[in-house]
């Protein structure tokens, strides 16, 4: 499984965006809690969900940055 691309995010609504950031770090919970009770067995999606996390943050605060400047 390759790492997800930016370019899917950039073609995101606002409310798509937001809820992928909430989906995403709700995942990431999850993960957290499987491995804490032993229970995660493909401990490589931490690394896909913490990087799929990072690039919808980044989409998030360059459309704040933006919006800052056009103003």
């Amino acid at each position: 499984m390759s790492l997800p691309k930016i370019d899917e995010v950039r073609n995101l609504s606002e409310e798509e965006l937001d809820e992928q950031i909430v989906a995403t770090k709700r995942l990431l919970f999850d993960l957290r809690f499987q491995k804490g009770t032993r229970r995660l067995e493909k401990s490589h999606q931490f690394k896909h969900t913490r990087h799929r996390l990072a690039q919808l943050m980044t989409i998030e605060r360059e459309r704040q940055l933006q919006k800052a400047s056009s103003h």
